[in-house]
This record gives C-alpha cells, structure tokens and sequence, in this order.
C-alpha cells in the first residue's frame, strides 16, 4: 500500500501541517467507551457495531488508550461485528479535521 494513500497532509488551525491517516478497505473509526482490562477495551464504532477491541503487541507500549479518545479499528476475519484491533489513535488536531471533512459524525 502507497504512502499517500494511508495518510492525507492537512494544515490544522494553528497552520502546522500534519498527517491524517485514513481508513483503509476494512478499518472503521471508534470511540473507545470503556476499559475492560488486559489491553482490551469496548469501542463504538462508526458502522453501528460495539466492538470488544484488543491493542496487539506490537502497538502495546505505543498506544496509551483512555476514554473518548477516537481510534482506527481492524476488524477480525471472524467474528468481524463483536471483535477486533485498534491499530491507530488519532490526535486532537485530525479528529477536527476528520469532523470537518465527514469521516465523524458529529452527533457521536
């Protein structure tokens, strides 16, 4: 997978320029609503599905995940409704920018 097709330049208020990833094929968008311990965590996603998501090892000391932050989910090949990875935490600046451009739906 190409570079520009994952991720999107855009200026953010304050007129720096930052990188917005993008969901790719299957990946949805979340908001993680609860911690249920053990790196796995109850995430609300975009497509109508609550999913019970794990952070995978190779993102586990990266990826420090509360509540209400707005994460990039890969759902399993199994079980794809109920399960699934959080690969990706996006910052405050590409949230507004996600909200701005349609990819959140602001009710949410």
């Amino acid at each position: 997978m190409e570079y520009e097709e994952k991720y999107q330049n855009v200026k953010s208020k304050t007129g720096e320029v930052i990188r917005v990833r993008l969901p790719q094929g299957r990946q949805v968008i979340g908001i993680v609503e609860t911690r249920l311990g053990a790196n796995k965590m109850l995430v609300r996603c975009f497509d109508g599905n609550s999913r019970v998501c794990r952070v995978p090892g190779k993102y586990n000391k990266r990826l420090w995940i509360r509540p209400n932050d707005v994460v990039l989910v890969e759902p399993w090949e199994f079980q794809s409704d109920k399960k699934g990875d959080i690969i990706y935490k996006y910052s405050h600046a590409a949230v507004e920018w996600l909200k701005q451009n349609g990819y959140i739906k602001v009710e949410f």
